[in-house]
């Protein structure tokens, strides 16, 4: 499975597919018109209060749209896997920067923890008001909906972890970003507000409480740094936007050509596919910003424009996903309804949302321009979940071999499916060893000795990974490979497609491990 909407096929059928492929192009274009209106709006202090440019909000929108899009239509997956780490390391020590000259500026975090206001020191936001901002409607938007999406819609992100050589590493790198990166990235997405708000209660006359919140960043940045690092920090936070909007991108050409121009345009060449990914990365970066311009230009915060965004589009997607991968009874026609039914009352709520939205809005009060854009989300989840299981329930069971592998109580079918065999879990270590082009062997095998075979613990037939023998290339120069054993001298003999995707280097040893 190489993308979302191919999973819904394989568990559903070729029209829910259609129907996903149009939600996750929505649900990303979405989030590239965010991206890029977030980039514009950290820039524009800068170039019209700093640099003294009369310059637009849409001028900026546009600027860094054509810059990302010349970046990653040229660029590929490979640039935005290997800029994404210097780039992520670059913002988390930015914004650690901008909390050390925060809390120096201020004199101490005893000063900063006195001037913050109370509600500023509580774990969590008021339960139901303002209406601009509360911790019921954030829970119900952003911790379910959007959290929901994020981890299992957003295919750029799936794209970084189907990058990994194998199950087992892209494991340890969900642990790793939840346990260690994102506690980080909490401290230094929050900073800036917190010295801000510290700031403006201290010396008003230096940042006002006015300041619109999208620009808090900018501002405290240019207090509490010198020129130089001011630089710094503004550029670590647009490469950072960047490399994120590039994701995006990047995965809206993998999702168009993979389930919409492959499959009506099949059997061409690599070189084909790759010019049409090209040209729908230059369209979806037009299309980014019409998006940010047309829909998400008239709200008072990023952070409401992100919250209805978030709580209209995603919701259908999320209860599709989500039944399909935790309730084996969930069923091609509950899938449909979900997608049709759903959004349906997705609409009917948003022209009537004091009769629909209102009762299950915990006592938020609507705003009229955008109502409910938090609470929105628990209307529209409840709507959609509701379908599916009723439409499921009331319709007959489908055979359990169509979704063996496709949920998460038949990992092990999955495992299966994806070797082509039973799975070899047994225990091995790693081997270092001369290789050969075999053009006898078919394509995708490597042939070992018996001792290399003992050594890694396999047998015929088992996934094997071929990497150069530098691990900080970080998989630049590897490829996967079904075992054989037969080889005698204690060279590795591979295929000669092996040597070309996994572009190793004539005379230089290469490392095997086993992988299931």
């Amino acid at each position: 499975v190489r993308s979302i909407p191919e999973y819904f096929e394989r568990r559903f059928s070729p029209l829910t597919r259609r129907l996903a492929t149009v939600g996750i192009l929505g649900y990303m274009l979405g989030y590239i018109a965010i991206g890029f209106l977030t980039m514009a709006k950290t820039l524009q202090p800068v170039l019209a209060d700093f640099l003294g440019w009369d310059v637009t909000m849409g001028q900026i929108v546009w600027a860094v749209a054509i810059v990302s899009g010349i970046y990653i239509t040229f660029g590929g997956q490979t640039a935005v896997i290997f800029t994404d780490l210097l780039q992520g390391c670059i913002l988390l020590v930015g914004g650690f920067i901008l909390l050390f000259l925060g809390l120096e500026w201020l004199g101490g975090f005893d000063v900063l923890w006195r001037a913050l206001p109370p509600a500023f020191k509580l774990p969590l936001a008021e339960f139901n008001s303002p209406e601009d901002f509360h911790f019921v409607g954030v829970f119900w938007q952003d911790g379910v909906a959007g959290s929901i999406g994020f981890l299992f819609l957003n295919q750029g992100l799936l794209m970084r972890f189907l990058a990994c050589r194998s199950v087992d590493e892209g494991r340890k790198a969900a642990a790793f970003n939840t346990l260690f990166l994102l506690p980080l990235s909490t401290i230094v997405v929050c900073n800036a507000g917190w010295i801000g708000r510290a700031i403006s209660g201290l010396r008003p006359d230096i940042l006002p409480p006015e300041t619109v919140p999208d620009e808090v960043f900018t501002r405290v940045a240019a207090v509490v740094s010198s020129p130089g690092v001011f630089a710094f920090l503004i550029a670590a936070v647009v490469a950072a936007l960047m490399s994120t909007v590039d994701t995006l991108i990047n995965a809206v050409a993998a999702v168009a050509v993979n389930d919409i121009y492959r499959p009506l345009v099949s059997g061409k060449p690599d070189r084909h596919y790759l010019k049409i990914a090209m040209g729908t990365s230059a369209v979806a970066t037009v299309a980014g910003v019409v998006v940010a311009q047309t829909f998400f230009g008239d709200f008072a915060t990023l952070y409401e424009a992100h919250a209805k965004f978030h709580t209209t589009v995603t919701p259908p997607l999320v209860a599709a996903v989500f039944l399909g991968a935790f309730w084996p009874r969930f069923n091609t026609a509950g899938a449909l309804a979900v997608f049709v039914a759903g959004s349906f009352f997705i609409l009917v709520g948003l022209q009537w949302p004091e009769i629909f939205i209102q009762p299950l809005a915990h006592g938020v009060e609507m705003d009229t321009k955008h109502p409910f854009k938090y609470m929105g989300a628990l209307y529209n989840l409840v709507s959609c979940f509701s379908v599916g299981v009723l439409v499921t329930l009331l319709t007959g069971r489908e055979k359990k071999k169509k979704h063996k592998g496709l949920t998460i109580w038949s990992v092990q079918e999955a495992r299966e499916s994806f070797k082509g065999g039973v799975p070899n879990d047994r225990s091995g270590r790693s081997v270092v060893a001369p290789w050969i082009v075999d053009s006898e062997l078919p394509d995708g095998v490597i042939q070992v000795g018996v001792e290399q075979q003992a050594d890694l613990g396999g047998q015929e037939g088992d996934l094997i990974y071929l990497s150069d023998t530098r691990r900080w290339l970080g998989g630049l120069r590897s490829t996967h490979a079904q075992l054989s054993v037969g080889a005698l001298d204690g060279v590795l003999r591979i295929s000669p497609d092996l040597a070309i995707s996994g572009r190793f280097l004539v005379g230089r040893e290469i490392r095997i491990e086993k992988e299931f």
